[in-house]
């Protein structure tokens, strides 16, 4: 951690290796051996708590069987990459966050790596001290984050010499923002995806195999996923359904939320929530989340695909695309555009989007913006997007 980032500490405080000698000084083997009794894979770890990035924010109960099975399954899927002792990752997610405390800490911890922690990744100059002190091998985050790199001068004119490889989750990582870290950092960046609910890892691209852009992958070992209806029945291979998860690392449930339990648990099935698709090779393309659907004159529009081709145009920084009321269709495209330098019109992004998507896909309005509503971990907020619509709506029919 590069500590002058850090403001001066001025209150009382035990250091933390004080506190670790004060309690081995306290405590003998005997008694720390005590400690575990009782304690087994069923045991409750965490309560890790959701982004709330779609609703109030929930308690999943993770046991030490979840988070020890997911730790090893994550490692199984790029093991080969990971070198004994010898890694250096990057870590500008928090710690608190379900990515970074399984993926960061408990897996590279296992490994014997050393994690450089940033306190905040924003602005994105944040980082370049610590890719200047340090032999970063390893960086995982989202791809808000790897998109802000691409677009900071001092990262593209001199990118990181030690990388091995970059791990992708948390949102959908654009095709196009892949490509790009490829080209500029000459390393693999490959594509993840999990819930808070499930430890978080669920499937991924493994490095070393097969790797498909725009896709989640396939599922980790001892992992079984599934595309479902409305019916939980499975659907095609290539029709969407919401992807159905079971395996060691699902959660014991929801804390003291039995209702969302039992809506999000189905037997040893988790509902996911997200709506995506299985390909012949047994990969998972995730079309959006099921609430953020767009359904216009009864097709269904998932704001994924548009912000993909969106963000495909030069001189788009960042993209959020939601739906809004229409009287016509029901509901309209919008979407909400943060440029950068030379900045793109409205018309360039109109014309990209009909040459690339259906026509009712393409956006009604386009409008800019100085920033995009995020989550502590750099994740688009839709819902704050709808409620900025909302308010903006309202305050015109007030005007009126």
């Amino acid at each position: 951690m590069w500590s002058r980032s850090l403001p001066k500490i001025t209150f009382a405080r035990t250091p933390f290796r004080t506190a670790l000698a004060e309690g081995h000084a306290r405590h003998s083997a005997s008694a720390a051996a005590g400690y575990l009794d009782g304690v087994g894979p069923d045991t409750l770890a965490a309560l890790q708590y959701t982004g709330g990035t779609t609703g109030v924010s929930k308690g999943a109960m993770l046991s030490h069987g979840n988070l020890v099975a997911n730790t090893m399954q994550m490692l199984a899927m790029c093991d080969a990459f990971i070198r004994e002792g010898k890694e250096v990752v990057l870590t500008a997610l928090p710690l608190y966050h379900i990515f970074a405390f399984t993926v960061n800490l408990l897996g590279f911890f296992d490994r014997g790596a050393r994690n450089i922690l940033i306190p905040s990744p924003r602005p994105p100059s944040n980082l370049k001290r610590a890719f200047e002190n340090y032999r970063i091998t390893w960086l995982t985050g989202v791809n808000t984050l790897f998109n802000a790199l691409l677009n900071e001068r001092w990262f593209v004119e001199d990118p990181p010499r030690h990388l091995v490889a970059s791990a992708a989750g948390g949102m959908a990582l654009h095709e196009s923002v892949a490509e790009r870290w490829r080209t500029v950092t000459k390393t693999p960046i490959v594509e993840g995806y999990g819930l808070t609910e499930s430890s978080p890892v669920l499937s991924f691209n493994p490095l070393g195999g097969t790797v498909k852009d725009g896709t989640i992958g396939i599922p980790v070992p001892g992992t079984d996923l599934r595309c479902a209806g409305d019916d939980d029945a499975a659907v095609g291979v290539g029709e969407p359904g919401e992807i159905l998860a079971r395996g060691p690392q699902i959660m014991q449930g929801h804390w003291q939320r039995d209702a969302e339990t039992r809506d999000t648990l189905a037997g040893d099935w988790l509902r996911t929530g997200d709506i995506g698709v299985m390909d012949a090779d047994g990969y998972f393309t995730i079309v959006d989340r099921k609430k953020d659907m767009v359904l216009v004159s009864g097709f269904n529009v998932y704001p994924n695909e548009v912000e993909e081709q969106i963000a495909a145009v030069p001189g788009v920084t960042e993209v959020g695309v939601i739906g809004v009321p229409d009287d016509k269709t029901g509901e309209a495209v919008r979407a909400y555009v943060v440029a950068g330098t030379p900045a793109p019109t409205e018309a360039d992004i109109l014309a990209h989007c009909r040459e690339h998507l259906a026509a009712y896909k393409v956006p009604r309005t386009i409008v800019f913006v100085a920033e995009l509503p995020k989550s502590p971990i750099g994740k688009i907020l839709r819902r704050e997007l709808r409620t900025l619509t909302e308010s903006t709506t309202a305050s015109r029919k007030d005007a009126s």
